[in-house]
């Protein structure tokens, strides 16, 4: 597991990655030392009271601070790592205000579990509460989980997914492994947590050899590897200053003590530009809450959900439920090219063959020149690899007029008039689009700016009127007049609109 933070310079902080999970060396149940926790220490025997006290609290920090319970020993190490923490509160600072989308949902899940609430802040040692950290070790996401491990706790990674940066499927993960290893290790925290760093069977065999030589064998007189023997002091020194953040005068970013994000059955693949759209929020802040999406859309084959904000939950359901399901992903049409390959095409699209295969129904990668491929692409305006595409298809109309722009890489034996020809499109608007001479030299893998469309510049598309659309909006949407649109679609003796009709637009490759 690793300590994640720019800010953390002391060389206190030097953590290694996540070990995958070992089969030790049986060994009978190590003695719970003084740090175990059990159930009804932790928590009071009558629902009524957790209830009663949770709701008196406003903040997730404070109701942590008052559950935390295990005991701190007067340790070096311990002590040390108190020390840095309270000389750098800048660091918990910019961690806690990270922490503020996840930390109550993990709160919520580490006492539903019934687990000490130090669990809760391991995210802080293991990635400042960066989702996308990533560790020499190939550990990934806020609990640091390596890939073996992930997989054994059912953990997806794909292209489109991973599932260790994943708040929900990685908090759930983490906290399976470590009740495993809490019973693992005979009920004792301090042995489980560090096994969660460096793996069972070197905790296993650290007892095992002081067993064998007459030692003690709690946490504090084991010889573990250097990161280990300061990840669990680090732990308990953690909690001890949030416990008494207000005592230390530690400003932590306030969380409140309610669900701030919810989780949202979207059924199947959705744009994540889409989804952003009608929940009213950026695509940033989508991407942000939902860190396991690798891609521009949520996985086809799932997870079908989204983690938004609790107040955008209604609107974006009911934007949902009203959308045609053809519009939840935008494709190209794609003509294939003598010597194309799936491969190849899929390079060209930032995609894989599988990708492709599954859109088109295909069993393997035998292709046809000449024939045409769907391909899934976004509806963000980003430029798009490419080399040919026939943008034909009425279901992609609307989206390449969003999309119009392509890029275009060089390639062996090209030319300006050839890819001119190839994209429909005259030699002197490649040179004025891309500020070339007309005798300008290509070079291999040099990359153009083409927007595909007739050589006079103007292409004809047609647009499915959507509910709320109106002649204006639409409009205004494709940079034409209201005028235009009357006369190109023959609208001058009526009144209306209607969701589900087809209007006929004249649009400007440029």
């Amino acid at each position: 597991m690793n300590f994640k933070s720019t800010l953390v310079v002391s060389s206190l902080f030097i953590m290694g990655g996540c070990q995958t999970l070992t089969a030790p060396t049986p060994v009978e149940n190590p003695p719970a030392d003084t740090t175990k926790i059990t159930q009804s220490e932790k928590h009071p025997t009558a629902a009524e009271e957790v209830e009663q006290e949770i709701a008196q609290i406003t903040d997730v920090w404070q109701r942590i601070g008052q559950s935390l319970s295990m005991p701190v020993p007067d340790e070096k190490l311990v002590n040390q790592y108190r020390d840095w923490y309270l000389k750098n509160p800048k660091h918990l600072a910019i961690v806690s205000k990270r922490a503020a989308p996840y930390m109550y949902y993990i709160v919520e899940e580490v006492e539903r579990r019934g687990l000490p609430l130090e669990i809760a802040l391991l995210p802080i040692i293991e990635s400042a509460f960066d989702p996308h950290a990533y560790s020499g070790m190939h550990a990934s996401g806020l609990w640091q989980l390596t890939a073996p491990t992930a997989k054994t706790f059912g953990v997806q990674t794909n292209w489109w997914y991973d599932g260790r940066r994943d708040v929900i499927a990685s908090t759930d993960a983490a906290l399976d492994l470590l009740e495993y290893l809490y019973a693992k290790m005979g009920n004792n925290w301090l042995y489980a947590i560090a096994a969660y760093n460096t793996g069972e069977g070197r905790v296993f065999n650290a007892i095992k050899r002081n067993k064998s030589k007459g030692k003690p064998v709690d946490f504090w007189s084991l010889r573990l590897p250097r990161e280990t023997s300061r990840y669990v002091p680090q732990l308990l020194a953690l909690a001890d200053v949030i416990k008494h953040a207000d005592k230390h005068n530690l400003a932590l970013h306030p969380i409140i003590n309610e669900p701030s994000i919810k989780v949202v059955d979207i059924g199947s693949q959705l744009d994540l530009n889409l989804a952003a759209s009608m929940a009213g929020v950026s695509v940033n802040e989508i991407k942000q809450l939902n860190s396991g999406l690798r891609s521009w859309a949520t996985p086809p084959q799932g997870p079908h959900q989204l983690m938004l904000p609790s107040h955008k939950v209604e609107q974006f359901s009911k934007q949902l439920n009203e959308l045609d399901p053809a519009s939840r992903i935008n494709w190209l049409r794609y003509q294939i090219q003598p010597g194309d390959s799936l491969s190849v095409i899929a390079r060209q699209f930032n995609i894989t063959p599988s990708i492709i295969r599954s859109n088109n129904g295909l069993t393997n990668n035998n292709i046809i020149a000449g024939k045409h491929l769907l391909i899934p692409v976004a509806a963000n305006g980003d430029a798009l690899d490419v080399n040919h595409i026939a943008l034909t298809d009425k279901r992609t109309l609307e989206q390449t007029e969003t999309k119009r722009k392509v890029t275009y890489k060089v390639r062996s034996g090209d030319s300006l008039w050839k890819i001119a020809r190839r994209f429909d499109v005259k030699v002197a608007q490649l040179t004025q689009w891309n500020n070339l001479s007309a005798d300008h030299t290509l070079s291999i893998g040099q990359r153009l700016q083409v927007y595909p469309g007739s050589p006079s510049g103007m292409r004809t598309v047609e647009y499915k009127v959507k509910s709320g659309d109106s002649l204006d909006r639409i409009a205004s949407k494709y940079k034409v007049s209201v005028k235009n649109l009357i006369k190109w679609n023959s609208l001058e003796n009526k009144k209306y609109i209607h969701p589900g009709q087809t209007l006929t637009l004249r649009l400007s490759s440029t």
